[in-house]
Formats: C-alpha cells, sequence, structure tokens
C-alpha cells in the first residue's frame, strides 16, 4: 500500500506479512527495549522549552547597513533589534 504525504512525498508501507515479520525480528532482538506506559510519560522532552510570552512574527525591511551591522555582531541579532526598538519607544512616546 502506498501512502501520499501533505508534501506530496509517496510512502510505501509494509504488507501485513511484512510487518509480522519486521515484530517478530524486534521482539527476539536482545537489545530492544519497549518503554511501559508509565515510563514513556516519564521521559523529558527535548528541545527548547515554551517561552511563558510569544513573541509576534512580522515581516519589516530593513536597509541593508542596519541589517549587516546587526548580524556581523553575530547570533541573537533579531533579538537585539528588539532591545534597540523597545530602547527607542522608552525615549519617544
Amino acid at each position: 500500500m502506498r501512502v501520499k504525504s501533505k508534501s506530496g512525498r509517496v510512502f510505501k508501507l509494509p504488507t501485513p506479512e511484512e510487518e509480522s515479520a519486521i515484530q517478530a525480528g524486534v521482539a527476539e532482538d536482545p537489545d530492544t527495549y519497549e518503554l511501559t506506559d508509565t515510563e514513556f510519560r516519564q521521559l523529558k522532552r527535548i528541545g527548547r522549552p515554551p517561552a511563558a510570552t510569544t513573541k509576534e512574527r512580522v515581516t519589516m525591511r530593513l536597509s541593508r547597513d542596519v541589517a549587516a551591522r546587526f548580524r556581523a555582531a553575530g547570533p541573537g541579532w533579531q533579538t537585539r533589534i528588539d532591545a534597540a526598538l523597545k530602547e527607542w519607544l522608552e525615549t519617544h512616546h
């Protein structure tokens, strides 16, 4: 059986006989360990934790020299632009 993903990619799924053989092989492998439901719930998520406050995604046009100067300072340049704009807001009402 073939299944198409949202992106249009086509996957060929194993037949029931092939799936049975795969599962039998997994069950016979001494290095395979299947987690219980309790163990699975106790796993910690990896990656960035959800932010307490999220930012709004916007698209804006900056002059090339402004973007280049912020980018040249390294990673976090968008955060530094945000800080610069906040600082400007403090002094301009």
